[in-house]
């Protein structure tokens, strides 16, 4: 409510009688819009804050959702299932092979989604032209994959992340060549089933004074860097899928 001064003021005659004098203050009719304006300010910081309250509660709820990896992910669930391997280590392998285009063809040859050689179709007695069927190329990379783990013969204590790394090395590198780094890191006195110290050995493989050593059958190895790289990627990628998608 606003207030103005009227300049009207009483005074006092020398006989000391008194004038009676109008009210100092007098009230003046308030706007007609003030009162509206202040009622849609209030109703708009109302509805700004419900809103944000909305919007908060909805990403909470949103993030505990399980997130769609890629458009394969019901391929990647029912074959892992079948395979015994988990379909977000299928689906990190699958990323960093061909970022999921499965019309992918590499210089070498490697095809699809997991970027299978015609070699391991021949090896499995699948017709090479298979390896560009979606279904038959992933499903030739869990066999590989489970080949791999037959060969290598970890013992079952070995920790999960020491397995599936030493799995993926072999994947990118060919078992042979991680073969050659187990026995020598064995020979050496070393754990053979730690990625930690494969990965060492892998790398040593590039020197003449460990690929002529006897322990290795598959010669000189001069991909460790690509090869630590691609584990190392596709171990994050995993780890990032288990967060959002199960």
């Amino acid at each position: 409510m606003i207030l103005s001064l009227v300049v009207i003021a009483g005074f006092e005659s020398s006989l000391g009688s008194t004038v009676a004098a109008p009210a100092l203050f007098v009230e003046e009719p308030t706007s007609s819009t003030e009162g509206a304006d202040d009622v849609e300010a209030t109703v708009k910081v109302d509805s700004l804050a419900n809103q944000a309250t909305n919007q908060s509660e909805q990403i909470a709820v949103t993030a505990k959702l399980p997130q769609q990896i890629s458009k394969f992910d019901t391929l990647m669930k029912r074959i892992g299932e079948e395979s015994g391997y988990d379909w977000r280590f299928m689906s990190a392998i699958a990323y960093c092979e061909s970022r999921f285009k499965e019309g992918l063809v590499s210089k070498r040859g490697a095809a699809g989604l997991m970027q299978v050689m015609p070699i391991v179709a021949r090896h499995f007695k699948v017709p090479v032209s298979h390896i560009y069927n979606t279904e038959t190329n992933v499903r030739l990379a869990c066999r590989l994959l489970a080949e791999f783990e037959t060969m290598l013969r970890m013992p079952e204590s070995t920790p999960d992340y020491d397995r599936l790394s030493i799995i993926l090395a072999s994947y990118n590198a060919g078992v042979g060549h991680v073969q050659d780094a187990r026995r020598l890191a064995k020979a050496d006195g070393a754990n053979p089933n730690s990625w930690a110290v494969v990965s060492k050995y892998l790398k040593l493989k590039a020197d003449p004074a460990y690929y002529t050593r006897s322990e290795v059958k598959a010669g000189r190895f001069s991909g460790s860097r690509e090869t630590l790289g691609f584990v190392e990627l596709a171990m994050s990628k995993y780890s990032d899928y288990c967060e959002i998608a199960w």
